[in-house]
């Protein structure tokens, strides 16, 4: 197990950058997962870290070594990829046991390793199957065995759930955290779905063209997002944006929309957005903010004509416009929403966030 660190790490294809010049600390036993849309570096950040890829510029470090000039055999990690990448003429036992004989360790050793990783993974009744008698999920386990008798310093994981049902990603989600905790190694992940990314990861690493965005815990990511993309991409269903001017009225500070309502700030924040005062901004409410609840200190109301309703059990979505903007809003099923209906929404401006409208940057100095 060991510190990785990628000291400005950049990878150019030609002129082209596809990851420019990123810095992070992982720390020993830390699970940390590298999110972000398609083409945003990821997945070469990734590559690179196993030693798939060389690197343009910089270093990675894993130990006390930099081994950007080392091969993926020689980087003690083992990586999980998204296509399992099992032997489909072996059995699984073999599968497992082929990067052990590589190693020209003892079968006494390679049985054990097998027996312990096949009892974590409960694939115990699974040795003697070849990878086309498995489950897509089988195979995963499989796949995540191979990697754990390895003991690595670091485990990557490159979309491991991508191919699996949405039921079935749900449990190895679990399964994988559970494994962690069992065996705390060093481990980058790298999705493209943030509730994996929320839910497992100790750090996440939103990364966006080439750049890390904003790094920390998820929690820390959901309620203090630095930039209008975080906001945006950590949420499901993700944060609604509105154009907006910051305006003083009597002695007040509010937010007004371009569909011409005004929310007022709350008095607490208002000295942190008091330079803004006239400028244009972008106002941030998570759907959660916008209820059907009764008002309380900090909530204004807000009059919207429903759309369209999604009920989704413990909760129902609506949909409704504001200016040219539609929004949504999460709320309880026993509201009795219908479209084209009026509602009167309880809008919790404790939870608002603004945006610089130029830059995206929040408004609001992240802890």
């Amino acid at each position: 197990m060991a510190r990785l660190e990628l000291r400005n790490v950049v990878k150019s294809y030609g002129i082209y950058e596809a990851v420019r010049g990123i810095n992070l600390a992982i720390d020993n036993k830390e699970f940390v997962v590298f999110v972000g849309p398609s083409g945003c570096g990821k997945s070469t950040t990734l590559r690179m870290i196993a030693g798939l890829e060389h690197i343009t510029g910089g270093d990675i470090v894993i130990g006390d070594r930099v081994v950007n000039w080392l091969g993926p055999g020689k980087r003690d990690i083992a990586m999980v990829f998204q296509n399992y990448a099992l032997y489909p003429h072996m059995s699984v036992r073999e599968n497992i046991a082929f990067c052990l004989e590589q190693q020209r360790l003892a079968k006494s050793e390679i049985d054990t390793r097998i027996q312990t990783a096949a009892r974590t993974l409960h694939i115990e009744e699974l040795l003697d199957r070849r990878p086309g008698q498995l489950s897509g999920g089988q195979r995963q386990r499989v796949a995540m065995g191979r990697a754990i008798v390895r003991n690595p310093k670091v485990f990557l994981f490159d979309e491991p759930l991508s191919n699996l049902d949405a039921k079935l990603r749900v449990q190895m989600r679990t399964e994988i955290k559970r494994l962690h905790q069992i065996l705390p190694t060093t481990t980058v992940y790298v999705t493209h779905d943030q509730i994996e990314a929320m839910t497992m990861a100790d750090r996440v690493v939103v990364m966006n063209g080439g750049l890390i965005e904003q790094c920390g815990p998820p929690q820390h990511l959901y309620h203090h997002p630095a930039t209008r993309f975080v906001a945006g991409f950590i949420g499901s269903p993700s944060m609604n944006f509105l154009d907006a001017r910051l305006a003083e009225v009597e002695g007040h500070l509010m937010v007004r929309l371009d569909g011409g309502a005004d929310l007022p700030v709350p008095r607490e924040r208002a000295a942190i957005y008091a330079d803004h005062i006239g400028r244009p901004v972008t106002l941030g409410i998570r759907p959660e903010a916008l209820s059907a609840e009764q008002l309380r200190p900090g909530y204004v109301p807000l009059t919207a004509r429903i759309d369209l309703v999604e009920p989704l059990g413990p909760s129902t979505m609506i949909y409704f416009d504001i200016g040219k903007t539609t929004l949504c809003a999460s709320i309880d099923p026993e509201a009795g929403a219908k479209a084209g209906e009026e509602i009167v929404l309880s809008v919790n401006m404790n939870q608002m966030h603004l945006f610089d409208a130029e830059t995206g940057m929040s408004l609001t100095p992240v802890p």
